[in-house]
């Protein structure tokens, strides 16, 4: 998205979060958003959006990556945090002497802000530097309308690295949320550098559901199951279970159960790969994970 097309949704969202959003739905979808009959998991989430999440403090406290901690302590799951090495106002604080060879840097808010750093003594603080405040100069709520990034407080967020020695980030579990229930939990593979990323949906049986264009393209593709996902799945629903819908993000490393985050709006509430006709329903993946949300 250049700096025109930013301007242009940003202008949107300020006149109107409402406007902007049914804009890029029908720019997305190629149909008008219908927020009086919403049907599928995109309708859903951005019908939530503005009926129950919009200025809701709880959603607000969840969506920053760094208040969330006190969620889920609150939940009775404190062991599910990953190591916090340190928390910043600004990127100049940081003691770079006192971190290990290895972390990860975020930002609290919104996505696509964050670093792995795999060998310390390679690292360009300067230019890291840059790349931090970089982040801060972003309204990361305003061009997709997301409405519960308006407010947060920004932080750097430096984490214990979960990832192999490669370089390559644990597996990512994204359990979809619906009404306190995860039918089935979205599986990221081959997420390292230069790997096309495949996506797998999966039921609580461990069982492929034919809900994504992987399933198809790579019908042999071992999804290794991991010993503890029965107990993943419970967390997941007991994390989820103070909202209609959430999308919980786990790392399953060691044999340990790791929380990474918790999604609203995964993709905005417009998500285009959802659009993967499935063979032998005639509809969606949109359309068949909405039939599982029944909003309040």
């Amino acid at each position: 998205m250049n700096i025109i097309q930013k301007t242009v949704l940003n202008t949107l969202t300020l006149i109107s979060p409402k406007l902007n959003t049914k804009f890029l739905y029908l720019y997305k979808f190629k149909r008008r958003l219908d927020l009086n009959n919403p049907k599928t998991i995109n309708d859903k989430v951005l019908w939530l959006k503005f009926n129950t999440y919009w200025n809701n403090q709880l959603i607000k406290d969840c969506a920053d990556k760094y208040r969330v901690r006190e969620y889920i302590e609150a939940k009775g799951h404190a062991d599910l945090l990953n190591e916090l090495l340190g928390v910043y106002e600004k990127p100049e604080e940081i003691d770079w002497d006192s971190l290990p060879n290895e972390f990860v840097i975020k930002l609290n808010v919104g996505c696509g802000c964050n670093l792995v750093v795999g060998d310390k003594s390679k690292l360009n603080i300067e230019d890291t530097i840059k790349t931090m405040n970089s982040w801060f100069k972003v309204n990361h709520w305003i061009t997709y309308s997301e409405m519960q990034y308006k407010g947060i407080k920004s932080y750097i967020i430096i984490e214990k690295y979960l990832g192999n020695p490669k370089g390559e980030p644990p597996v990512d579990y994204k359990f979809y949320c619906m009404n306190g229930k995860a039918n089935s939990v979205m599986v990221c593979e081959d997420r390292g550098k230069d790997k096309k990323p495949k996506f797998f949906f999966m039921d609580k049986d461990w069982n492929k559901l034919p809900l994504t264009e992987e399933v198809f393209l790579y019908p042999d593709f071992v999804i290794e199951k991991p010993a503890k996902i029965d107990e993943a799945f419970s967390i997941a629903e007991k994390l989820s279970e103070d909202f209609p819908f959430v999308r919980v993000d786990l790392f399953i490393v060691d044999d340990r159960i790791y929380f990474g985050e918790l999604t609203f709006t995964p993709s905005a509430g417009l998500d285009e790969d959802f659009k993967f006709i499935v063979p032998g329903e005639g509809v969606d993946t949109d359309t068949i994970l909405g039939r599982q949300l029944v909003l309040p």
